[in-house]
């Protein structure tokens, strides 16, 4: 999942070297961080955050045959 992420995120923005995803698990939840550069923040959550949520989407999508539960942050 996290590659998954990783792919996604570097194919939006201009910088995919600075992409950096970090995974925290517990037992119901995992947490995805991102952090981007400053300059690619924009692109990754899009406008009015369609970007973003289209991203959680997938997610969700991808672990319901999981039955985790998924949260996407994006961090500066």
């Amino acid at each position: 999942m996290k590659d998954l992420i990783n792919r996604i995120i570097q194919a939006l923005v201009d910088s995919p070297e600075q992409v950096e995803v970090l995974e925290i698990r517990s037992e119901n939840v995992t947490v995805y961080e991102i952090r981007v550069a400053k300059a690619d923040i924009g692109q990754v959550i899009g406008k009015q955050g369609r970007t973003a949520q289209a991203i959680r989407h997938i997610l969700s999508a991808a672990s319901g045959k999981a039955k985790k539960r998924t949260i996407l942050e994006i961090l500066e």
